[in-house]
């Protein structure tokens, strides 16, 4: 069961000087008035009456009175809290009769039920992180939020070089007709030599035709001058015979072996050989581009993955106060802030920010069952209608002031009086003007 006031009797406090009233179970109950009437004070007087004597006005009793302030409450399961006599003692008695006090009290009344201002001021972070304490994920929305702050620096300072990677990568030179790797000037000159000793081979193999055909020509003029001394010499003959053809053998063989020989150029090679300086810079070069663009592709990698990361932890964050129990639909927490229907507290309209403020209170005490609010000048008439209706489907009770003597004020309150006394069912008037002799005239003037 939520705690609620079915009534109230306040006398000499601050500004007031007499007031009943008996708030609206669930709604809106609206203290009107002009300007420095008293209906702050009935605010006030509740505020000490119920949460104790840290709520205590410093000038609690009324300016111009002999008489200490009085407060009656009663609650609506029973519950009577008085403050009366010299020192305003605080008296409890619950349903059944039995005596309690501040204690009691304060099971069931929420600080800022009697004081939203302060959660009003608190600044936007606070705000945030009294709800999520409520909901019971503050600590774990913490945790994700700090998380989250890491991951989302790291992915920045990634993003960052993978940037700086890809502009350097694409700031550099490429020479597409160059080799992948550098030229080396040792593997030129080794491929130079090699050509060169199978060209001298070459040459040595056509010296050796020269000396073969120059041997056929000296044999055939042998063979000339010994043809007379053939028939003495048919054996040396036929040596010289056998020689000979076998030397022509090795002619035609030789011939053949010739006639396929191609010399190869060293040009290109001479040519790469001056060239190769400048060669192995546009490969350095393009190595230089490759590495960069590798860098990037690497970092770039690195950025996607955080980015992820990042979704992930979101997407906890989200799921974490979508299952939560909130006070009050569109109410939500975005980095550290909250946020209805999709505004921060800023740009929340006055109706909403309290609307939002009564609800986080609620949930804070569910068995407190009422609200105090101080100028609600700041609603139309159909915000305030819409807001009293809210008030009633949420079967919260409001006891507010607001400057106007309206027919949306539950009671007007002129120069410290208003109300209907409870006992004799009659409007509280205002007494006559004292006379000059300051004798009491009535109850709470004088």
């Amino acid at each position: 069961m939520s705690m609620k006031i079915n009534s109230l009797e306040i006398e000499n406090v601050k500004r007031v000087k007499s007031v009943k009233l008996q708030p609206k179970e669930a709604g809106l109950t609206i203290l009107g008035g002009d300007n420095n009437q008293g209906k702050t004070s009935v605010l006030d007087a509740i505020a000490w009456a119920l949460g104790g004597n840290k709520y205590k006005p410093s000038k609690a009793s009324r300016e111009g009175s002999s008489i200490p302030p009085k407060l009656h409450i009663r609650m609506n399961n029973g519950l009577i809290v008085e403050r009366a006599g010299k020192n305003s003692s605080l008296k409890v008695i619950d349903p059944d009769g039995q005596k309690g006090g501040q204690q009691l009290l304060n099971s069931f009344v929420e600080e800022l039920a009697i004081n939203l201002p302060k959660f009003m001021e608190m600044n936007n972070h606070d705000k945030a992180q009294q709800l999520l304490q409520i909901i019971g994920v503050g600590d774990q929305l913490l945790s994700f939020e700090k998380e989250e702050g890491e991951v989302y620096n790291q992915r920045h300072e990634i993003g960052k070089i993978a940037d700086q990677k890809k502009k350097y990568a694409n700031e550099q030179k490429f020479y597409p007709d160059v080799p992948k790797e550098p030229v080396s000037a040792s593997e030129l000159i080794q491929q130079q030599q090699a050509i060169l000793a199978k060209n001298g081979e070459n040459q040595r193999k056509r010296e050796q035709l020269g000396q073969l055909q120059q041997q056929k020509t000296n044999q055939e003029e042998q063979i000339d001058r010994v043809t007379e001394q053939i028939r003495q010499l048919k054996q040396q003959l036929e040596v010289l015979t056998n020689q000979h053809a076998q030397t022509i053998a090795d002619i035609e063989t030789a011939q053949k072996t010739v006639a396929t020989l191609q010399d190869e150029s060293t040009a290109e090679l001479e040519q790469s050989m001056t060239e190769i300086d400048d060669i192995n810079r546009k490969v350095r070069a393009n190595l230089d581009k490759d590495k960069a663009e590798d860098d990037a592709n690497e970092y770039k990698h690195k950025y996607d993955l955080l980015s992820k990361q990042l979704e992930d932890i979101r997407s906890k964050k989200a799921h974490l106060l979508s299952d939560a129990e909130l006070p009050l639909p569109g109410l939500s927490v975005d980095d550290g802030e909250l946020i209805y229907n999709g505004q921060k507290w800023d740009n929340m309209s006055g109706s909403d920010q309290l609307k939002v403020s009564t609800a986080i209170v609620r949930k804070l005490k569910p068995q407190c069952g009422f609200v105090l609010l101080d100028k609600l000048e700041q609603m139309d008439m159909t915000t305030l209608n819409e807001f009293g209706k809210w008030l009633e489907q949420e079967n919260l009770q409001a006891i507010a002031t607001r400057v106007s003597t309206g027919g949306e004020c539950s009671l007007v309150i002129t120069d410290g009086y208003g109300g209907v006394d409870t006992a004799t069912n009659e409007e509280v008037k205002q007494p006559d003007p004292a006379p000059q002799n300051n004798q009491w005239q009535g109850k709470g003037a004088f």
